[in-house]
């Protein structure tokens, strides 16, 4: 899951007593007795050296033993994560079944899939994944013929296959395109240049980019930086600060690169540099750290006399703009200004003031997800109950047509030039593999592009949507999807998965990994939690500060409901997210530790008192609420995960996962609430830490390393079940 990148639109990202908290007593070596003579456990957990670190709170002190673990480059670090993978793989290996998961995953996982093709000029570009390589290949076609060829292949930038292709940023003459690669699952990016007549490199190569494009003007390039990291102070974890736009033309070394703009007086925010197709419009969103939303500096580069200045669009951070496209001297803005559910309004650089912007497409009942100008048309694509509806408007917006879909799902993609007389989307949902479609803008008729040939049969399941009530009596969205004929007997393996914030939204899709658990007879439910963007802006601070209970309340709830209407018990129940979605489940399982058998927390946000001091933790703020803020840490403090484990509970079976290259959600968080669950859990079920090296937060993963986690995913859930996916029990191993 995409994401706590939380820029606006256009990227698409009680309390216990102290003592309990800290688990006052023996350290974790000593307290892995009861674990050792475990039947799930054959091994001590590593010792874990506690600390006197303590911080103040306004005036309420609050220790930190296991502090030490935010270095991720100490040896002491270093020798604790060693360990603990040992003691995990080691656990992971004994598992009977484990190796025909991941033998039946990978079979699953050998087919071909492809990307949204983009047309420049006469060719298409497109990635496309053969089966198993590590990365997607991209590659180049010419429009009206099948030959393709690699244009760049990722699986030769290293030879693991760690580093990715992280985007691509097509110049509008079609001559260039410049892209940016990752190493290790890192969030910091270079960007480089390829010349697309020669098919050759530049020499431009730019580095310390982070939450970035590259918008082209003219023989170059507009992106976002930061100064390079200081003596001493670490690449993964250190606080980004003070964000810079540049200009950058081709050809010249990136020291001679031009400042466009900076705020020495703001550390925190982000500044991300946009232009229209036209290369107009110079566009800067600019974010404060503290608000959920954007303003955008607006720069007319037609015109010599704003050549040192910008104009402002929106008054306050407390909306989210983006900009669509250009009508002549006019910009398309995407707006929840005086729109919770989003608009799209006709905006006069000359004139910026709220009180002139006209609708182009006004707010409706349903959430204006996205638009895309382009071959004179507006496509809107709207969430309904958390489904795609795509609309085609004109030029002024007056509608034109629906385009139709398969079946309820996710569309995404329909981009394009001025000119464009096609586009092409991507259609997914649970039990349909992302197939890629043409859509002719004049006919307005769909046809398949790239259809994917999957060795499973999405016919043999079936999706159903229901509505369920939460603690408060919200009514709930959640997807069940499961195998036709799946008897309502309470038995049923069940994996629930949440996210719920950022105004992220939970769509359908396909994922070649959930396949193997619904193949195995395993429900997959999905619930539209608040504080995801699925009804609009109302429904996303409905679960931010102080509100953020609400989640873990709905998310408790779509537990409950799937055990009264015998889909599974808590016996049977894995509870699962990731980075936001992690902190939903560290939240959930110290709440409510009875509400399921397995815990998957990924890459999760677990420490809430100091998630701001590294790298861009601080961007989340808004979502959150800081400790700096006496009300706000009241609030943290109640349900950081962290903070809330307790000596004696019973705590779920726990996996957690991270990765030691994760630099937007620090590994530093899983580290240390692994330490502490470790510490204070006297149980039998297995508390463990399963730590990837040279992975991220999950973009650019290998395949191989996905298909790695996967497995043991899988494999640790239906053993603590008592399952065997290959047999009617599994055999417990002592």
């Amino acid at each position: 899951m995409p994401t706590l990148l939380r820029l606006p639109a256009l990227l698409i990202f009680g309390v216990t007593s102290l003592a309990a908290c800290t688990a006052a007593g023996p350290d974790a070596a000593s307290t892995s007795s009861a674990v050792n003579n475990s039947r799930h456990h054959a091994a001590a957990y590593p010792a874990a050296r506690k600390s006197n670190h303590t911080d103040d709170y306004h005036g309420t002190p609050v220790t930190d033993p296991y502090h030490w673990l935010e270095d991720p480059d100490s040896p002491e670090t270093k020798a604790w994560v060693t360990a603990e993978n040992k003691v995990t793989f080691d656990y992971l290996a004994r598992i009977p079944f484990r190796d025909q998961i991941r033998t039946r995953l990978t079979q699953m996982w050998n087919y071909e899939r492809y990307g949204v093709p983009q047309r420049e000029g006469e060719y298409l570009y497109y990635q496309k994944n053969d089966g198993l390589q590590n990365q997607a290949v991209l590659y180049v076609q010419k429009v009206g013929e099948e030959k393709e060829a690699v244009l760049l292949d990722p699986n030769k930038f290293s030879a693991d296959g760690t580093t990715a292709l992280a985007g691509t940023y097509f110049s509008p003459d079609h001559r260039y395109l410049a892209y940016a690669t990752s190493g290790g699952g890192s969030d910091w990016q270079k960007l480089r240049v390829l010349d697309l007549q020669t098919r050759q490199p530049l020499t431009d190569e730019l580095e310390w980019v982070k939450v970035s494009g590259a918008a082209w003007a003219g023989n170059g390039f507009y992106y976002s930086r930061y100064d390079a990291p200081k003596a001493g102070e670490s690449q993964l974890a250190g606080k980004n600060e003070f964000h810079k736009v540049y200009y950058h033309q081709l050809g010249a070394p990136q020291s001679a690169d031009k400042l466009v703009y900076e705020d020495a007086k703001m550390p925190l925010g982000f500044r991300y540099a946009g232009t229209t197709d036209d290369e107009r419009f110079l566009i800067i969103y600019l974010t404060d750290g503290k608000a959920d939303g954007n303003r955008l500096l607006v720069r007319d580069l037609n015109n010599a006399k704003e050549a040192g200045r910008f104009q402002t669009v929106g008054s306050t951070y407390e909306h989210n703009h983006s900009v669509v496209g250009n009508v002549g001297g006019k910009l398309l803005v995407l707006t929840n200004h005086k729109a919770p559910r989003y608009r799209l309004v006709l905006v006069d650089p000359a004139k910026p003031q709220e009180s002139n912007w006209q609708d182009v497409l006004p707010q409706t009942e349903d959430k204006l997800e996205e638009v895309a100008q382009v071959g004179g048309k507006l496509i809107a694509t709207y969430l309904k109950d958390a489904s795609s509806a795509v609309k085609v408007y004109s030029a002024k917006g007056e509608f034109e047509r629906d385009v139709e879909l398969p079946a309820l799902g996710t569309a995404s993609g329909f981009g394009g030039r001025p000119d464009s007389r096609e586009v092409y989307y991507a259609f997914t949902s649970f039990t349909y593999p992302t197939t890629i479609y043409r859509y002719d803008l004049t006919s307005g008729q769909s046809t398949v592009f790239r259809q994917p040939k999957v060795a499973v049969n999405p016919d043999d399941y079936v999706v159903r949507q229901v509505f369920y009530t939460s603690k408060d009596k919200t009514k709930i969205p959640m997807f069940i999807v499961h195998r036709k004929g799946l008897k309502l007997d309470g038995q049923n393996p069940t994996y629930l998965y949440g996210y719920g914030g950022f105004n992220v939204s939970l769509t359908p899709s396909f994922s070649i990994a959930r396949m193997l658990w619904l193949e195995n007879g395993g429900v997959l439910a999905i619930p539209n939690l608040r504080g995801g963007g699925e009804y609009g802006e109302a429904w996303h601070q409905a679960g931010m500060t102080p509100r953020k209970q609400n989640v873990f309340d709905d998310f408790i709830a779509a537990a409950e409901y799937l055990a009264i209407q015998s889909y599974t018990t808590p016996d049977k129940l894995a509870i699962a997210g990731g980075s936001n979605g992690g902190l939903l489940v560290g939240a959930t399982m110290t709440q409510r530790p009875d509400v399921a058998r397995v815990a998957f927390p990924a890459v999760g946000v677990m420490d809430m008192l100091r998630y701001q001091k590294f790298t861009i933790g601080w961007n989340w703020a808004p979502e959150y609420g800081t400790s700096e803020n006496y009300h706000q840490f009241q609030n943290l403090y109640k349900f950081s995960p962290l903070h809330n484990l307790r000596a004696g509970v019973a705590y779920p079976a726990t996996l957690i996962t991270t990765a030691d290259h994760d630099d937007r959600v620090v590994p530093a968080h899983s580290f240390k609430f692994a330490a502490t669950l470790q510490a204070v859990y006297a149980g039998t079920e297995p508390q463990l830490i399963r730590i990837d090296v040279n992975a991220g937060h999950g973009a650019g993963k290998s395949t191989k390393l996905l298909i790695d986690e996967w497995a043991d995913i899988w494999s640790f859930a239906f053993y603590n079940m008592g399952l065997n996916p290959y047999g009617k029990q599994a055999k417990l191993v002592k």
